[in-house]
């Protein structure tokens, strides 16, 4: 088994040391995900990637509880999903509960979305949720350069991170 120590780290824009290698549960199944992540955590992974659209949150809250490793060596990347892009503060809250979880490392508006018009306002809302001390880090995900420009400039908030899919 591989010691937490042994996973290298980056350091983001605003400090927060991340590790650069996690565990995501996409398409993982909600009543597989908990067995995954406990799993995941034996091995070494000390940083737990999932998503509201995800719709396994609650599951990776159970295997975080169970495995009785501190919080604080711990890393969990969450996104909020695209119809609570008008809901930030809401949808934010709703994780924190389903993971059972007081913060969240590292908050991600999921996709863009161009075509409902409220992935800058929903980034800027994020932005926010991390002064009130709740949320480490504020990032995207999938999100292509020019909408990433435009939200830098009406916000003065650089990401953390874009997260893209690599295959």
């Amino acid at each position: 088994m591989a010691a937490p120590q042994d996973v290298p780290t980056i350091t983001l824009n605003n400090g927060v040391e991340m590790p650069q290698v996690g565990f995501g549960v996409f398409k993982v199944p909600p009543r597989e995900t908990q067995q995954a992540v406990e799993t995941a955590l034996e091995a070494g992974y000390r940083h737990i990637d999932t998503a509201a659209g995800y719709a396994n949150e609650e599951a990776v809250g159970k295997a975080l509880r169970a495995s009785g490793i501190p919080r604080e060596e711990l890393f969990v990347t969450t996104k909020l999903w695209n119809d609570d892009q008008e809901r930030v503060a809401e949808a934010y809250q709703e994780s924190l509960e389903r993971l059972s979880l007081e913060f969240i490392d590292l908050y991600l508006v999921h996709w863009p979305w161009p075509q409902h018009g409220t992935y800058v306002q929903a980034f800027s809302q994020i932005a926010e949720l991390q002064g009130m001390g709740r949320l480490q880090s504020v990032g995207v995900a999938n999100f292509y350069p020019e909408v990433l420009d435009e939200i830098i400039e009406a916000t003065g908030v650089t990401p953390v991170l874009n997260q893209v899919e690599l295959h």
